[in-house]
């Protein structure tokens, strides 16, 4: 069987309002990650779990006129998209993507900022397929 090396890797820490990682392409930090908070993969409200996932690019559709990416193969799921974001309570088991935290509402819970530009960029960075590590930071 071949063994296969991530190009991307996202390194986690599960909270019980979201989950936030650091998005590593070729090792290089590129990005800030939010998820919903773990809670068994149940549909449209978990972040995913930890594993090995191809993903690719996919075109600017009317729904999503900008830059995003579909996570293929997640257990029990379909519909996984990496895409922009600000609040955590705007995803539905997506990862949104971002260039930092932000507690922008006041609110005590992480926001993200600089989604547009930083998702342009990943689109911009990455090939059209590859695969992404999701796991727990050590």
């Amino acid at each position: 069987m071949e063994t296969i090396i991530p190009k991307v890797v996202i390194e986690r820490v599960k909270l019980p309002t979201e989950t936030l990682g650091s998005l590593y392409v070729d090792k290089t930090l590129q990005a800030k990650t939010m998820e919903l908070p773990w809670r068994e993969n149940a549909h449209n409200t978990s972040c995913i779990p930890n594993g090995l996932y191809k993903v690719v690019k996919e075109a600017y559709t009317e729904k999503h006129p900008y830059p995003h990416f579909r996570v293929l193969g997640v257990p029990d799921r379909a519909g996984i998209l990496w895409h922009k974001i600000t609040y955590v309570k705007d995803l539905l088991g997506c990862t949104g993507i971002g260039g930092a935290f932000v507690d922008l509402n006041k609110d005590s819970v992480p926001d993200i900022i600089d989604s547009g530009k930083t998702l342009q960029k990943l689109y911009d960075m990455l090939p059209a397929e590859f695969w992404v590590l999701y796991k727990d930071r050590d």
